[in-house]
C-alpha cells in the first residue's frame, strides 16, 4: 500500500478488529490502549508493532488524551482507527484529528447508536442487523458513513449469537473500508 497514510489503532480489549486490520496489510505505526493489560497489546508487540498503554484513572481525561495525542503524533500516525476502543473521545481531541478518525460500530447506523446494539435490534424485531464504518465526529456514532455490512437476525438469536455474526462481518468490512480511506 504505497502512499497510504499511517494508522494508529485504539483498542480496549482483545483487539480482534485491530488484528484484522494488521493482517490485511494496513500500515499501522502504533496500537494504543486505555487498558495497560489489554490482550491486543501483547499481540501487537509480538508482531513488532509499537504500543502505548495508559490508564486514564487518576490523571483526568485531558491529561490522558494529551499523552495519547503525543504518542500518536510521535509515531507518525496520520489516521486513527478505533477498534473496540470503549472510551468516548473529547470534542477537543476529535477536533484535533478532524476527519481522520474512523470507527467500526456494531449496528446499521443511524440505528442503535451507543451500547447494547444487538439486544436492541432483537428487541425491535429487526430482520437484519450489521455493522457500520464511519468518520468520528463530536456526535456519538454520528459521522459520515463509509460503509456497512448486513447480517440476518435469525429466529432464536441472542445478543451473543448475533454479536458473533456481526463481529465476523466487521472483520471483513473494516479492513476493506480502511484500506480505501488511507489511500485516498
Amino acid at each position: 500500500m504505497d502512499d497510504a497514510k499511517t494508522v494508529g489503532i485504539l483498542i480496549s480489549g482483545r483487539g480482534s478488529n485491530m488484528m484484522a486490520l494488521v493482517e490485511a496489510g494496513i500500515p499501522v505505526a502504533l496500537v494504543a490502549s486505555d487498558k495497560p493489560d489489554a490482550a491486543g497489546l501483547a499481540w501487537a508487540r509480538g508482531r513488532g508493532i509499537a504500543t502505548f498503554a495508559l490508564s486514564p484513572k487518576g490523571i483526568g481525561k485531558a491529561a490522558y488524551e494529551a499523552q495519547l495525542d503525543a504518542a500518536l503524533r510521535e509515531a507518525g500516525c496520520e489516521v486513527i482507527a478505533l477498534a473496540g476502543y470503549m472510551r468516548l473521545l473529547s470534542d477537543a481531541f476529535v477536533a484535533r484529528w478532524r476527519d481522520r478518525i474512523v470507527n467500526i460500530h456494531p449496528s446499521l447506523l443511524p440505528k442503535y447508536k451507543g451500547l447494547d446494539t444487538h439486544a436492541r435490534a432483537i428487541a425491535a424485531g429487526d430482520a437484519v442487523a450489521g455493522c457500520s464504518v464511519h468518520i468520528v465526529t463530536e456526535e456519538l456514532d454520528g459521522g459520515a458513513l463509509l460503509g456497512q455490512a448486513e447480517v440476518p437476525v435469525l429466529a432464536g438469536d441472542t445478543p451473543d449469537t448475533l454479536a458473533a455474526r456481526v463481529l465476523a462481518a466487521e472483520h471483513r468490512l473494516y479492513p476493506q473500508i480502511l484500506k480505501e480511506f488511507v489511500t485516498r
